[in-house]
This record gives C-alpha cells, sequence and structure tokens, in this order.
C-alpha cells in the first residue's frame, strides 16, 4: 500500500472517528424534547384512505440544585430541614392534522391542532421543623427554655404558560 493512500485512508477513518464522537458526545439530555411520531402511513396506504397525522413531543425533566438549609438566629434547627428540588421540565406537545371531508368539492379541507410543548417550572415540597427548646437562657444559668415545637410543610410550586393553535385550511 502506497503512502499516499494510508494517508487518505487514515485521514478518512479519523473523520468518520470523529462524527461518531461527536455523536454519541451528545447525551439525549441535552435535547429539551423527544419527538414521539404515530406512524399511520402503513395503515393509509393499505387502505387508501388519508388518514390524520399525529405526533408529540415528551420532554426530558431536569432536576435543578436545592437550596440547603439557612440558619436562623434563635433556632436550634435549620430553617429548611428537607429542601426544596427545582425541576425543569415541560408539558408534554401534541400535533394533529386530520383531513375533513368537503361538502362542495371534491378536495378535503384539513384541521390542524398544533400544542407545542411549554416549559414547566416546579419545585418539589419541603419541610421545615424547630424544636421545643430555645437558645441558651443567660437568665437561667445557660439553661434552654421551653416552646411549643414548630413543623411546616413548604408547598410545592407550579409555573407554567401553556398554549395551542387550531386552524382550518385547504391542505393544512
Amino acid at each position: 500500500m502506497k503512502s499516499t493512500t494510508r494517508g487518505t485512508l487514515a485521514a478518512v477513518l479519523t473523520c468518520v472517528a470523529a462524527a461518531a464522537g461527536a455523536a454519541v458526545a451528545t447525551p439525549a439530555a441535552a435535547v429539551g424534547t423527544v419527538p414521539v411520531p404515530v406512524p399511520l402511513d402503513g395503515v393509509e396506504k393499505s387502505l387508501n384512505v388519508e388518514l390524520p397525522e399525529i405526533g408529540g413531543e415528551i420532554p426530558l425533566p431536569m432536576p435543578g440544585a436545592p437550596e440547603g438549609p439557612r440558619y436562623v438566629e434563635g433556632r436550634l434547627i435549620p430553617e429548611r430541614v428537607i429542601p426544596q428540588l427545582p425541576v425543569s421540565a415541560g408539558l408534554p406537545g401534541a400535533g394533529l392534522r386530520a383531513p375533513l371531508p368537503e361538502i362542495l368539492g371534491d378536495g378535503f379541507n384539513h384541521v390542524g391542532l398544533e400544542a407545542p410543548a411549554s416549559d414547566l417550572r416546579t419545585m418539589g415540597p419541603g419541610l421545615s421543623l424547630d424544636a421545643p427548646l430555645t437558645a441558651p437562657n443567660p437568665d437561667r444559668f445557660g439553661l434552654p427554655d421551653l416552646k411549643m415545637p414548630q413543623a411546616g410543610v413548604l408547598t410545592p410550586v407550579l409555573q407554567t404558560v401553556p398554549g395551542a393553535d387550531l386552524g382550518l385550511g385547504q391542505g393544512l
């Protein structure tokens, strides 16, 4: 094998390996949503009828970093014993395009519904506790006073703005 052939072959293999490495280096989590098509082509061709086109999008949840416990003066236990976990994801999206038979002609009118995946930010529930004792009291020789124990549940939070488009037309 000539040296020029070896060099060309090495260059081609290097490019193929680099392309494969780039494809593997891109994780699925880097994509915001995963498309989910519903294949109806076989049924459409076997029945010789125009069927609806259906597809969807499934978002990938991405957990965030929780805020750690906060120490507050006068409390023996930190303010957030179990912190809230933020998760960013989205509501699933859907797409539908269906034929409508036209009453006054041979063509088809189409109706289309597009509901894209929308961002969803959540915070899981958390817990906040306080002990039934106060900080050391200098008037009682450093002994703590008794108080009512405190327990609180930090409610979950949901934030999203969903939307959809509905259209009717010829060959939508």
